[in-house]
């Protein structure tokens, strides 16, 4: 196990790894897909705790039919008066199918709670059916994973002055996300209660250690992959075939259609 202090994986050395590990992964889809298996991936953490980019890393070669990033919004009227777990279930997998749920209905433990945006009867009535509602997953044959990527307090503050310094990742930020800066404490019980009901042996919760964002996804993605007994499945012998002769075909004159401006020429 990674400490927080380890030091940081080199760029060159992470790169071909994530390779590695990607090739990897493709291999665990063509395999989810021929045996018809089902896989839940659930991630959760702080905020700015590497959640996003490791998802990113993971689905990056994956083929978006098979494999569904979830990420919802906050619920409707209609969604807070159904079960809680409702609105997650319809994201479920079919044969054949992956999703990595970006958050999960471990909100209801998280932020809900912190934040008051739940009572305390919904709180308390989550802790106790989340098992259930897991184990239920696990007994209809369903693979399931839940990883927690812990962060430090000074690591994420950091992340947070980057996010609020840089254009392209300013959306990343939100007021509840600074707010949780000084609800650090309320968010760290509420982590230990929800340890405490949910970190069952039929689905135990893997921390993920992300101060070191490179370290973290490595580490995610390699236990993943030996978590779950794939094989490699033999691809379909193709062949790329020879392109026929011409039938005679006369493309338009180009001046009938209009392009895009060649942007790239003033650079």
């Amino acid at each position: 196990m990674a400490g927080r202090n380890a030091e940081k994986v080199p760029r060159k050395a992470y790169e071909k790894e994530l390779l590695r590990l990607q090739t990897e992964l493709v291999k665990l889809q063509e395999w989810v897909r021929a045996e018809g298996a089902r896989l839940v991936v659930v991630f959760e953490g702080r905020d700015a705790a590497g959640k996003g980019g490791t998802i990113k890393r993971v689905a990056e070669h994956l083929n978006p039919r098979v494999a569904r990033i979830v990420a919802l919004p906050k619920p409707t009227e209609r969604q807070r008066t159904q079960w809680y777990f409702q609105r997650y279930v319809e994201h479920l997998p079919a044969a054949g199918e992956i999703v990595l749920f970006d958050r999960s209905w471990y909100n209801r433990a998280g932020v809900e709670h912190v934040m008051g945006f739940c009572t305390d009867e919904e709180y308390q009535l989550f802790l106790r059916q989340c098992p259930v509602f897991e184990r239920m997953l696990l007994e209809d044959g369903v693979l399931f994973r839940k990883y927690w990527f812990s962060v430090s307090d000074t690591e994420q503050q950091e992340r947070f002055r980057r996010r609020l310094e840089d254009p392209t990742r300013r959306w990343k930020l939100s007021p509840m996300d600074l707010e949780s800066i000084t609800r650090w404490e309320a968010y760290s019980r509420a982590k230990d209660e929800m340890m405490a009901h949910t970190d069952i042996p039929e689905a135990p919760w893997f921390v993920v250690e992300s101060d070191d964002k490179r370290r973290a996804r490595l580490n995610m993605i390699a236990h993943l992959l030996g978590s779950v007994p794939y094989q490699e499945v033999p691809p379909p012998v193709l062949k790329l075939p020879e392109r026929p002769p011409s039938a005679g075909y006369q493309r338009p004159p180009r001046d009938l259609q209009t392009y895009v401006p060649d942007h790239a020429a003033g650079l």
